[in-house]
C-alpha cells in the first residue's frame, strides 16, 4: 500500500478523535516536542507561516493568534477530514488546503517560517518534502519541525500488544517511507535530510515526552483512537471491538491501579533556508 493512500484516508475517518485527542495532551502540557517547534518559529504579528502536515489545525490556530494582527497561517495537508475540520474553526486570518508537502502550490520565498507538528514521518520522500518547505522560505526562514522517535518499552505497551497480537490483523505494510521512517527515527539521519534538501543551517533537539494518564480506561479509551491500531481495528465488527477493548483494559487494569506514566521522546528539527 502507498503512504498516500492509506494516511490521508485513515487520517480523515479519525480527524475528530485525533482532534480530541491533541487538544487534551497540550491542553495538560504534554505535546513538549510540539511546543518547542512553535517556540523556535517565535511567532511575531505580521508573520506568515505555513503549517505542513496541519491535521485538524490545532498548531494552526495557535500560531494564528501569535501572528495577529496582520499576519497570516496557512495549513495544510492530504487527509480532507483533517482539512474539513480545521475549516469548521479557523479563525479570520488562517486559512487552509488539501495539499501534497511534497508538492506545494505556492510561490518560492512567500512564508517567513513553516511548521510541522509530527508530519514529515508520512513524506515518503523526506528530502523533497523538505526541498519544498525550503523553496517556499524566505532566505533565512526558519522551518521547525516535530517528530517521534523512537519509542520508550514500557510495560504497559507490551501488555496492550500481548492483546493485539491476538485480535488484530498485522499493521500495513507502506514500504515506500520505509527510508523516512528510518531517518526520522535518530538526530543524524534527520539533520542529513535537511541539509540534502539545501537548508544552510541545520540543529536537532531531543526532548523528552511525559504522558501522564488518569486510569487504566484513559489509557486503552485513547490507544483505539491512534491512527495505526484504529485502522486494524476498523476490521473488527462492533461486538468484537467491546471485546478487545475490555480484553485489552483488563490487562493494563491487572498491573496498574490508578495513574500511569509512560514516557516517550521527541525529535525537533530546526533548519533555516
Amino acid at each position: 500500500m502507498k503512504s498516500k493512500e492509506l494516511y490521508p484516508a485513515v487520517f480523515s475517518r479519525h480527524a475528530a478523535e485525533y482532534a480530541r485527542r491533541l487538544d487534551e495532551t497540550i491542553s495538560r502540557g504534554e505535546a513538549r516536542g510540539r511546543m518547542r517547534a512553535l517556540e523556535l518559529i517565535a511567532a511575531r504579528p505580521g508573520m506568515r507561516i505555513l503549517d505542513l502536515a496541519c491535521g485538524p489545525g490545532t498548531l494552526t490556530r495557535l500560531l494564528a493568534a501569535q501572528v495577529a494582527p496582520g499576519g497570516e497561517v496557512v495549513g495544510v495537508d492530504l487527509a480532507g477530514g483533517m482539512i474539513e475540520l480545521a475549516r469548521a474553526s479557523a479563525p479570520a486570518n488562517a486559512r487552509f488546503e488539501i495539499m501534497d508537502m511534497e508538492q506545494l502550490s505556492f510561490a518560492d520565498a512567500s512564508f517567513d517560517a513553516a511548521a510541522c507538528g509530527h508530519g514529515l514521518q508520512f513524506a515518503p520522500d523526506l528530502v523533497r518534502a523538505l526541498r519544498e518547505a525550503r523553496r517556499v522560505l524566505r532566505p533565512g526562514a526558519m522551518l521547525a519541525a516535530s517528530v517521534p522517535s523512537a519509542g520508550i518499552k514500557e510495560d504497559v505497551w507490551a501488555l496492550i500488544d500481548s492483546v493485539v497480537d491476538r485480535w488484530l490483523p498485522p499493521p500495513p505494510v507502506v514500504a515506500d517511507n520505509e527510508a523516512t521512517r528510518a531517518a526520522v527515527r535518530e538526530r543524524a539521519g534527520l539533520e542529513a535530510a535537511a541539509l540534502r534538501a539545501g537548508f544552510r543551517s541545520v540543529r536537532v533537539e531531543s526532548i523528552a515526552e511525559e504522558v501522564v494518564w488518569a486510569s487504566a480506561k484513559q489509557l486503552v479509551d485513547n490507544f483505539m483512537g491512534w491512527w495505526d491500531f484504529a485502522y486494524r481495528i476498523e476490521g473488527l465488527d462492533a461486538q468484537r471491538r467491546r471485546e478487545f477493548a475490555k480484553e485489552a483494559l483488563a490487562a493494563v487494569r491487572g498491573a496498574h491501579r490508578g495513574t500511569i506514566t509512560t514516557h516517550g521522546r521527541t525529535l525537533v528539527l530546526a533548519a533555516n533556508a
